[in-house]
Parts: C-alpha cells; sequence; structure tokens
C-alpha cells in the first residue's frame, strides 16, 4: 500500500486509462483521461458547466459508454459490467428517493436486492440511520422530511450496503447556502469515519476546497490541474485554474526579462512588476499575472518589505464582516481588488482617496496568456 502526498493511503482504486468520451463521434467531450484515485480519496471533479466532469462521473457509473480507454476497479475492467452489478453507490442532486416507501424502506431497498436477510437487513439500516443522525426518522415518507433530511438520507442509501466506492453528482446543489454548508462537513466526517473512496462533482469551487484531498480540475474535457486543496488556491499553474479557484487578480503583460524562477513583466499600461515565474517561455511572451485580493497590502508610506508598489485609486468598498472588500484602480486595472482584514490596524480608506498597496514577488504568479 501507498501513501499519498495526501496521507491517503491507496492502491489504485479507480484508474481512467487513456479514457475519451463523444457523442457524435467527432467531438470529445473528454479527451485522453488518465486519472489514478487512491482508496479512501476523496476526490473532487471540478469544473464549469460542459468540462466533462459529469460524463466522467456517469462512465465510472456505468450510466455512459467510453468512446475509448479503459476504466478499472481494483485493477479489473468495468466498461462492461452493467452498472447495478458494479457495487458502488450513488447520491444524485435530485435525491432520487421512491416516493411511497418509507425512508427505512427506503434504506432497505438495495439491501434487499442482494438478498440479504431481515436481521441484518434492519441492523445496517438502523446503523445507516444513526450516522446520518436521523435514528427516529425511519417511519416517515420523504415528503415529510426537509430537503437537508432527504438529503441525507440519500447519503445514508448510498452507504447502507458498505460499498467500497460512492459517486455523488452535485448532491448539495438544490440546498440553501447554509444547509449546504452544514451538509459539506457532515459528508466530510462520513467520509473521515468510514474511509471509503468518494469521487464527487461539483462545479462549485468552495464546495470543493471544503471536502476534497485532491481536486480535478476539468475544463473542455481536460484536467487543467489535479492537486490537493491548497496547493491549487496557492500555486494554480495556469490562467484557467487561478482564475476558477478562488478570487483572482488579473494584470495583463509582456515579459521584459527573466531571471531563474522570477521574471520581469511589462503591463500594458507600461508598469513594470517583479513576478514568479511559472508557466511563461521565452523573454516577449505574452502573460497573465494572478495574484490572491488577500496578498494585497495596503503600504503605510515607507513601507520597505514589499517588492512591487504601485499607487491606487480606492474605487469602492464593501464592508464584509471579517475583511473590507476594497476595489481599486491600480496598473491600469480598474477591477482589482484588496481584501482588507477588519482589525484595530486597519488603514481609515474612503472612495477616491489615494493609497500605495504592494505585494511580494512569490505572491504574483506568471501564467500563460
Amino acid at each position: 500500500m501507498l501513501k499519498t502526498a495526501d496521507g491517503v493511503t491507496g492502491s489504485g482504486h479507480v484508474c481512467f486509462d487513456n479514457v475519451q468520451k463523444s457523442y457524435d463521434g467527432e467531438t470529445l467531450v473528454v479527451k485522453n483521461l488518465n486519472l489514478d484515485i487512491a482508496r479512501g480519496e476523496f476526490l473532487t471533479m471540478l469544473g464549469p458547466s460542459g468540462s466533462g466532469k459529469t460524463t466522467c462521473l456517469m462512465m465510472l457509473a456505468g450510466f455512459e459508454s467510453a468512446t475509448f480507454g479503459e476504466i478499472r476497479l481494483d485493477g479489473q475492467r468495468i466498461d462492461n459490467v452493467a452498472p447495478h452489478k458494479r457495487g458502488i453507490g450513488m447520491v444524485f442532486q435530485n435525491y432520487a428517493l421512491f416516493p411511497h416507501m418509507t425512508v427505512a424502506e427506503n434504506l432497505a431497498f438495495p439491501l434487499r436486492v442482494r438478498k440479504m436477510g431481515k436481521a441484518d437487513v434492519e441492523a445496517r439500516v438502523q446503523r445507516a440511520l444513526d450516522m446520518v443522525e436521523l435514528s427516529d426518522f425511519g417511519a416517515r415518507m420523504p415528503a415529510q422530511l426537509s430537503g437537508g433530511q432527504q438529503q441525507r438520507v440519500a447519503v445514508a442509501r448510498a452507504l447502507v450496503f458498505e460499498p467500497e466506492l460512492v459517486l455523488m453528482d452535485e448532491p448539495l446543489g438544490a440546498l440553501d447556502k447554509n444547509l449546504r454548508e452544514q451538509m459539506q462537513y457532515e459528508i466530510k466526517h462520513i467520509h473521515d469515519q468510514l474511509g471509503v473512496t468518494v469521487v464527487y462533482v461539483t462545479h462549485d469551487q468552495t464546495e470543493a476546497l471544503t471536502m476534497s484531498n485532491r481536486i480535478a480540475v476539468f475544463n473542455d474535457g481536460v484536467v487543467q490541474q489535479l492537486a490537493s486543496p491548497p496547493a491549487l488556491y496557492e500555486r494554480p499553474e495556469n490562467a484557467f485554474v487561478a482564475a476558477f479557484i478562488g478570487e483572482n487578480n488579473k494584470l495583463m503583460g509582456k515579459v521584459e526579462a527573466i531571471d531563474g524562477d522570477t521574471c520581469k513583466v511589462v503591463l500594458d499600461n507600461g508598469d513594470k512588476v517583479t513576478a514568479l515565474r511559472v508557466n511563461v517561455g521565452a523573454v516577449g511572451d505574452r502573460t497573465t499575472l494572478s495574484l490572491r485580493p488577500e496578498r494585497v497590502v495596503i503600504a503605510p508610506e515607507g513601507s520597505a518589505d514589499l517588492d512591487n508598489v504601485f499607487e491606487a485609486e480606492v474605487r469602492e468598498l464593501i464592508y464584509l464582516g471579517d475583511h473590507i472588500r476594497t476595489r481599486v484602480k491600480v496598473c491600469g486595472n480598474d477591477e482589482f481588488i484588496v481584501k482588507v482584514p477588519n482589525s484595530s490596524h486597519s488603514p481609515d480608506l474612503a472612495r477616491g482617496a489615494k493609497v500605495r498597496i504592494g505585494w511580494i514577488t512569490q505572491d504574483c504568479r506568471a501564467l500563460d496568456a
């Protein structure tokens, strides 16, 4: 058994080997996917609509077939195995509960299909209800439950027959914000408790960052980057990932000089910035500079510890409790965001004020144009 960099013990539980998918024989919605998922890992497929993430999940579930390549579970090809014979738990956005069955009957259904004895069925159903904190709800009908309770039942039903792999397709999309956040933690705690492998599909970046061991960011049928949440947020490898994961300031320019792992960039307005060289080729190349709003400092006069300092004009101030979202005009960009912590040391800001802002080289990533 191997241990991944994220601490997940695994042995290639799920493997996509050069998988392609086309619906019309011409356009590939999934392009040459090679992806190994460790046993016990919580892997999220994240991306915008049409990026290929849900298609990958449906191929793994058996509801779609790959046009080319192999999908393996525990080293065995499952391309031609019927969905109900794959032993995979599924949770959908619309819950998919049987409305004419009680909660307990819904949970018992996958067990009875597997010809389990009555006593074993009852014990597993009660254990599943306890796990999702619905011990006293077994006799209720789905229509008598709230959306959050129905989703708990859907999660319990996917886990009641103790599968080694559970697939979740936008399972929290129908819930309101507070309930969705609560369910994120609950699903993550259940995963930690049971140690099952979870493949989760969402377009919600916060959900992915909160729950996952690793995230595969999809765009145009290709995994743009596969990494842990901190690595993905702190060290995006291209401009798409930087823009899709979290809030991000973009500055466009041309590489003027390269010095080891840093480069000097002339912005389109003529300002010059020193940045970390991540995904640029040569002098003269166009580049997108990526800079997180919380890494920008509104610098007091005389501050000498920032590599890049510019004069900015405050355009908008939005109070958000723990920080003040400050929009400024700087380096030719009228939509540049600075997150100013709300503390006793925060500077006094006013719309129209001229301020100096700055950041260190290592926080500014030079990416593809």
